[in-house]
């Protein structure tokens, strides 16, 4: 008959066993908003983690660099940050969780201090540690129920494998062109670049510069160059009604036709003789070191089937992170980051793979009904809020304020009054579901109480 010490001592050992074997570890890519703020919340889990960053930097497209194409190390640069960008939401909507921008900052801060803002959250939570730079995520792949991960040292050119039980991809989708084919483009003469490589205004300076797309980078980098240049073309189809003054120069034109060697032609028949052409015709997504067994189906303009946005359905250990558009995207990495955190820790059970699917299906259904190309999959617009509540009720996490949802709705509505003036209101939270705007020269208020 075994010893009561005996039995003791294989009990303890069974445990240790067990404990080790339920031992979960995740790998994190990417060290930009959406892997530092997973990092936070794994390490105050107490998760065992890792995350890989292809450069010597955290931050990600949030840090300029002055250089285009490859980065010192022959890597492609991820940035896509220009000189005098500011971001194009107001300051509550750009803080991550319990970390505060600075008081006295522009409401609608440089680059630069935003950059800043990220180093000292990762200084605060002290993430520096967990992260592997110059380590670039070359393949991952589902073996034997494990996520095989390759890296490869982007210095000494060593590569690595190792086993994970998740994975957080969090590389973000703004650094991958997405280029227009138009016809006639080789024929012309000036320069052609995307806005993935725009830096500074100044090398437009008293030039006829043609600026195509309408989105947020269109219409900031179009008034951008505006200021130097002799004349700004800005080509596009968007619908939006926006009342801004523009300058005599600014010309809206249509989509392009076709190009010469010294111009374009356009949809409408007219010819304009340009220099330059900046393309601001959005990114791709593309996700290289995903291989066939991790079951998503990714083209440039969409990655699916994913539940909640973010999980996918036929893999749920791995999440994607920041794929939604048309919302507050830094309030979403976040609570994005804490409802992966939540489910790698086991905080709550995902619905089996058929009703996961069932309901991306539905989402699906609904897009093509419309008429609306899958790209629409990723849009939250005005079910932002909707979204917060229902990572909330699922996992436990603390609901986003309604109030952020809020306050985008009366920027979009600034934006479209002026252009130049809208970074003029400055949004104070007074609580969850109220703000005051203040017109930052002249103090006027619009309190809000919804």
């Amino acid at each position: 008959m075994y010893s009561r010490v005996f039995i003791f001592v294989l009990c303890i050992q069974m445990c240790l066993f067990y404990k080790i074997r339920e031992k979960k570890r995740v790998c994190v890519i990417g060290a930009g908003i959406a892997g530092l703020s997973s990092a936070r919340y794994l390490k105050e889990e107490g998760i065992d983690f890792v995350v890989f960053e292809a450069t010597k930097y955290i931050g990600g497209t949030w840090r300029y660099d002055p250089r285009v194409g490859t980065d010192e190390n022959g890597l492609p640069l991820h940035t896509s940050m220009y000189k005098h960008l500011h971001t194009n939401l107001p300051k509550p909507t750009m803080e991550l969780r319990g970390f505060p921008l600075p008081d006295g900052i522009p409401s609608f801060p440089s680059w630069k201090i935003y950059y800043d803002y990220l180093k000292d959250y990762a200084k605060h939570f002290d993430i520096e540690k967990y992260i592997q730079f110059r380590h670039n995520v070359t393949l991952v792949r589902r073996e034997q129920n494990v996520w095989k991960v390759t890296h490869e040292h982007v210095i000494t050119g060593e590569v690595f494998e190792e086993n994970y039980d998740y994975v957080i991809v969090g590389n973000g989708h703004f650094s991958t062109p997405n280029m227009p084919n138009i016809r006639g483009e080789k024929l012309f003469k000036g320069t052609i670049i995307h806005s993935h490589d725009y830096r500074v205004p100044d090398v437009y300076k008293d030039r006829r510069v043609l600026v195509v797309g309408a989105g947020p980078s269109g219409m900031d980098i179009g008034l951008d160059v505006a200021e130097c240049s002799k004349s700004l073309l800005h080509s596009h189809h968007s619908k939006v009604n926006f009342r801004t003054p523009f300058p005599p120069h600014y010309v809206r034109k249509p989509d392009v036709k076709e190009f010469n060697e010294t111009g374009v032609i356009f949809v409408d028949g007219t010819y304009e003789e340009i220099d330059d052409v900046i393309y601001c015709t959005g990114f791709q997504y593309d996700y290289p070191f995903l291989d066939k067994t991790c079951g998503l189906d990714i083209d440039p303009h969409s990655v699916v089937p994913l539940y909640k946005y973010m999980v996918n359905i036929r893999q749920p250990s791995m999440v994607i992170l920041g794929l939604v558009v048309r919302a507050c995207l830094v309030v979403a990495l976040d609570a994005q980051a804490r409802y992966a955190t939540a489910l790698i820790k086991g905080n709550f059970t995902l619905p089996s793979e058929a009703e996961m699917m069932d309901e991306w299906q539905r989402r699906a259904d609904a897009i093509r009904s419309k008429g609306l190309r899958m790209s629409h999959i990723h849009t939250l617009a005005e079910k932002e809020d909707e979204y917060y509540a229902e990572l909330s009720e699922q996992s436990g996490i603390e609901r986003v304020p309604p109030v952020m949802f809020k306050i985008r709705a009366m920027d979009i509505e600034a934006k479209l009054e002026n252009l130049y003036t809208y970074r003029h209101y400055v949004y104070k939270v007074i609580d969850d579901n109220t703000f005051v705007r203040t017109l930052e020269k002249e103090q006027i208020n619009d309190t809000l109480v919804i």
